[in-house]
């Protein structure tokens, strides 16, 4: 076999610095060379593909559309290099930071229970924990385990089923008290119905009718941009809201909050999954370590079912 004189993982690695610093000088002082040696590897690179990563100005550097995809595919490249010599040198113990998104509701109920524990098991693993009810892409946000809720949109990320869960529609004792507990959805038009403006939220609450499926519209006299926002207006006697079972269980058994309607409730389950980029079987340790954790004692979900 003829021997190959070319640096490739060099040139990946100059090239994704220069782009995660935003500029040829910054990426040279992360990988203690000289601007010129850092640009010149990259003309390298971009002469080696025949093709045009980036386009160069005095004030910022774009990537052209072959650009970003080979920035992409570097980057899971030289993570993937990362974690083989790191287990190479200390077997496969998961090490390393994981980023994980989620949901300020999952956050605060189901993550943060599972933290220490997770810790104890993996104390080489460092967990950056970011909470929001905003999608974030998980490349442009260097997220590694992202928690979504609902309906997947065809994507390229991978996803791993965690539990399914159900909603119910409650409100708080001290608002049924005051305006009274609705028995048909007929009478639910009368009371305020505490709404969504999370873009992927659905307009209408489900009921089922004698049988067949109806749409109740959501007209209240507030919305909410998350469901912990949501869940703490009901708490507070704003009026109803329509929850998932993972999310209030534990006021619902505390009393501090009531399911309505239930003979009308259609039941219903929403899938929870993790998602991550690259493949099932090339994942780093440190990844597969979070995503084990949360299959395993995720599990039994009973406390999300109708």
């Amino acid at each position: 076999m003829p021997r190959i004189d070319v640096n490739r993982s060099g040139e990946m690695e100059a090239f994704v610095q220069v782009v995660d610093r935003g500029s040829f000088s910054a990426g040279a002082r992360v990988l203690g060379m000289t601007p010129s040696a850092v640009s010149k590897l990259v003309a390298r690179l971009e002469a080696r593909l025949a093709t045009q990563l980036v386009h160069r100005s005095t004030r910022k550097l774009q990537l052209t559309p072959e650009g970003q995809n080979f920035y992409e595919r570097s980057v899971r490249v030289l993570a993937d290099m990362d974690e083989a010599e790191r287990c190479a040198a200390a077997g496969a113990a998961p090490r390393g930071r994981v980023r994980i998104n989620a949901s300020i509701s999952f956050g605060h109920l189901l993550l943060m229970p599972l933290v220490p524990r997770f810790l104890e098991l993996h104390p080489q693993v460092t967990l950056d924990i970011v909470l929001t009810d905003r999608v974030v892409d998980l490349m442009d946000e260097r997220t590694d385990v992202a928690i979504r809720w609902g309906p997947l949109p065809p994507s390229d990320l991978v996803a791993r089923h965690l539990f399914d869960t159900g909603q119910a529609i409650v409100a708080s004792p001290a608002y049924l008290e005051r305006y009274g507990t609705p028995r048909t959805p007929q009478e639910l038009e009368a009371h305020n119905r505490i709404g969504s403006s999370y873009h992927r939220s659905v307009p209408d609450w489900p009921l089922v009718v004698d049988g067949r499926p109806i749409d109740m519209p959501v007209v209240g006299s507030v919305r909410a941009g998350d469901g912990e926002t949501l869940r703490r207006l009901v708490l507070e006697g704003v009026g109803f809201g329509r929850l998932s079972l993972y999310h209030i269980q534990p006021d619902i058994e505390a009393g501090r909050l009531v399911p309505v309607l239930e003979e009308f409730n259609p039941r219903d389950m929403t899938p929870v999954h993790a998602v991550y980029l690259g493949k099932p079987g090339r994942l780093p340790a440190r990844v597969r370590a979070v995503l084990d954790h949360l299959s395993a004692q995720l599990a039994d979900n009973s406390w999300a079912r109708p």
